[in-house]
This record gives C-alpha cells, structure tokens and sequence, in this order.
C-alpha cells in the first residue's frame, strides 16, 4: 500500500519517499483514529496527510513523551533546532530530519501557508512552561496554533468544492474539535505532565479547583462536583462539532469520506466518556471496536461510491478547487487553488 500511495503522489526520490514512510509509521503507530480515516482519501492524498500527522507528532513528542529523560531546557532546545530545520527545509527544500523533508515536499506541492507550522511550533512552546489556562478565551489563543492550523493545514489537500476561504472557519473549528476530544479523554495523563486543558473558571463555576482534580487522580476518589466539569466540558466539545459540521460538505466529494469517518470516531469518543461515567481521571474511554469497523465500513462504501462515480465523470466527483498538488495541477489542468484568506 505505501509504495501505491507514493507512486500516485508522483514521489519517487528514494530518500524522500524513505521520509514520508517514516511519517506513515508514525501516523500508522500513534494516530490510530486519524489513520483509518487517512485510509480513505484516495491514495495520491494520503502521503500529504502522513506527513502533517509526522510533524504534528514529532513536535509533540519533543514535549510530552513521558518516558524520555529530557529537561525542559533541553526540549526547548529540541524544539528551536525543529524550527530551524524547518525554516530551512520550507525555504530550500533541504532537512536532515525526515519529518522535515516530506513536510517540506508537501507544502511545495499543496501551497500550503507556512505561518501554520510556525503557529503550530508557538503552542507547542507554552507546553513546556504553561499548565492551564484561566479561560475558554485563553485556551482558544493556544488551540489555534495547537489545533486550529491542522485543519487549515489539511484543506489544501483535501481540496473543496468551493472558495476555500469559505471553508476555512469550519475546518479550523474541526481541529479543535478533535483536540478538545484528546483533552477530556487525556485529562489524566495530562494532569501526569503539569498540565491541565480545562479552564479555571469552568472549574470555579462547578465549585472545584485543580488540587481537587490532582486529589482525584492521585487517589482514585471520584468527585461529583468534577463530573459536573467533564460533562459541562463535553457539552462545549459538541458545540463546536455542531460548527465544524456544515465543512464537510464544503471539501472535494472524494475527501468527504475520510473527514465524515474521522468526525464520527472523534465524536464517539464522547458518547464512549459518557458511557463510562465520565470517568476519564482515572482510565482512558475507547469507542468500542464494532462500532470503529461499522463507521469504517460505511466510509469505505462511500468512498468507493465516490471514486467510482468520479471515474465514470459524474458531477459528484468533480472538484472545484484544491483538486491537485500545486506542482502538478497546470499539467493536468485542474482549476487553480484560491490562496487562502486566514
């Protein structure tokens, strides 16, 4: 399958497709949820997919993995010289670092706004020196460059069937959608690292503070007053599932397969914390695997249905914009990609 994917992707350098296996690895081994739905796009997208996931995840590696011995200096650091790979790599096409290399390929070939990974870098920064956040303002400044930007990432591959602008909005809601989701099922491990993503005054309004989550998780003592946080929480979560939902059918019909998939999975993750009464201080939810198999098999039947018809020329299949790698599209002349207005 990668070898199919990459020769669709028009990679065919052997240290550049060496750096983007290592980002389907990645994706393949950390983003269990995020790869079957990758699975879905058709296969020329996928490489680009691999390699945002590869960044994101090697970036968030520098600063959470628990099991390394690193010193906060020495993650910032790691975290500098990440930057300065990618600086080079975006400018020049040229990284020791593999993540970089295919990253960098793939902004060449999709156009897609550097600012993005520079924001995206900005938040993972405050990881290695802010804790919480006083409130949902505050948290939405970080989730913008920790989330936000991976949906607007995203776009330029996915391709939409209108001005991309248009959709712009929905696909950053949807990445902040998904990362509210890790928040609440993560809130223990979470709370393992210093950090916690929920506001202060979201707690206050419940009549708990931070040493009372830390007692929780510490004790394994359940607190109703925190259940009355998590479940507030998860109401805001599915809020902002309701904004991100109308962009699904703003992308290119044969991406809709994959997002609709990853919508579904992501936001089953909160009927799997509500089932479980909101127990997530103390084990993690996980969306039963039949239901995982009945949401990817439907999304396999559509997009095969997707393809299916786009080959045969139907309306459905058409893509207005975004249809191609910025490199390639004049040779297969596609309509041109709006740039972005975000």
């Amino acid at each position: 399958m990668t070898v199919r994917e990459l020769d669709a992707a028009g990679v065919h350098d052997p240290a550049l497709r060496a750096a983007y296996i290592r980002c389907r690895d990645l994706n393949a081994r950390h983003g269990r949820t995020y790869f079957l739905a990758t699975r879905l796009l058709p296969a020329d997208r996928r490489p680009a997919v691999h390699a945002l996931y590869g960044f994101a995840r090697h970036a968030d590696d520098i600063v959470d993995d628990l099991d390394s011995t690193a010193t906060p200096g020495e993650r910032a650091r790691a975290l500098l010289d990440l930057e300065a790979q990618l600086e080079a790599g975006l400018r020049h096409g040229r990284a020791t670092e593999p993540v970089i290399r295919a990253l960098a390929d793939t902004v060449d070939r999709y156009g897609i706004a550097p600012r993005h990974f520079t924001d995206f870098l900005s938040s993972m920064r405050s990881d290695l020196t802010v804790g919480g956040y006083a409130s949902y303002e505050d948290l939405g400044r970080y989730m913008h460059g920790s989330a936000a930007v991976i949906g607007l990432q995203m776009l330029p591959v996915l391709g939409t069937v209108g001005p991309r602008e248009e959709a712009s909005a929905h696909a950053a809601a949807l990445g902040v959608a998904f990362q509210l989701t890790n928040f609440l099922r993560d809130v223990g491990e979470d709370l393992d690292r210093g950090r916690l993503y929920l506001p202060a005054e979201l707690l206050a309004a419940h009549g708990v503070d931070r040493a009372r989550f830390e007692w929780s998780r510490s004790t394994g003592t359940r607190d109703s007053r925190i259940t009355g946080v998590l479940r507030a929480a998860a109401a805001h979560n599915r809020a902002v599932y309701r904004t991100a939902l109308p962009g699904v059918a703003m992308l290119a019909p044969v991406s809709r397969p994959c997002i609709r998939t990853a919508f579904v999975l992501y936001s089953g993750i909160l009927d799997a914390i509500e089932a479980d009464g909101y127990a997530v201080l103390h084990r993690r939810a996980v969306v039963p695997r039949r239901r995982r198999t009945a949401v990817a098999l439907d999304g396999l039947a559509r997009a095969v249905a997707v393809r299916a018809m786009s080959r045969r020329g139907a309306g459905p299949g058409t893509e207005a914009h975004g249809s191609a790698p910025a490199r390639t599209r004049a040779a297969v002349a596609a309509p041109a990609v709006r740039e972005e207005a975000v």
